[in-house]
């Protein structure tokens, strides 16, 4: 799939079969979120990568109930900001960063024909701390959000209409 077909026909999977993602797939969809752009090159990125269920389970509790597909899900991401790789004058990048790796994975794992879901963490301090607890992450090290990753169960690939629209693009001036 090229790069354009895999971000017009991404689709938020909240419904995923029980199939396990193969190693290799996850390698590559990290990858890919370290192969985004960052703030002067910092990288100042980090991932936990949860594939234990009792874990995913645990993770959509510390997250809330917005995070319940993380319970079906085959795996499960967390991004994260790396306070001591950012960019001294002007740290709070590593917030950008995080959600150019969050959308590479995204992107990635739609290529590879895993559905995947964003989940919300950052900046909801209850749900940052819930997820630092959880795993134990140093102080500085901040969760971004989470991706819920799984082969997608049912219609949830269905084609969608362009989302372009015309009246919120301004050539040259607004």
């Amino acid at each position: 799939m090229d790069a354009l077909e895999a971000i017009f026909t991404r689709r938020s999977v909240r419904k995923f079969t029980n199939k396990p993602i193969e190693e290799e797939k996850l390698r590559q969809i990290l990858e890919a979120a370290m192969s985004g752009p960052s703030c002067v090159n910092a990288r100042d990125w980090a991932f936990v990568v949860v594939t234990e269920k009792e874990k995913l389970r645990q993770m959509a509790q510390a997250n809330g109930r917005p995070a319940q597909p993380l319970k079906e899900a085959a795996a499960g991401i967390l991004v994260c900001g790396d306070l001591q790789r950012a960019f001294g004058p002007a740290p709070e990048y590593w917030v950008i960063d995080g959600a150019i790796a969050a959308q590479n994975i995204c992107l990635s794992a739609q290529a590879m024909g895993i559905g995947s879901v964003w989940l919300g963490t950052w900046p909801q301090m209850d749900r940052v701390e819930n997820q630092r607890r959880l795993f134990d992450l140093p102080e500085t090290v901040t969760p971004h959000s989470i991706i819920a990753l799984g082969y997608p169960a049912g219609e949830s690939a269905a084609p969608r209409e362009s989302r372009y629209e015309e009246d919120r693009v301004h050539w040259e001036k607004w």
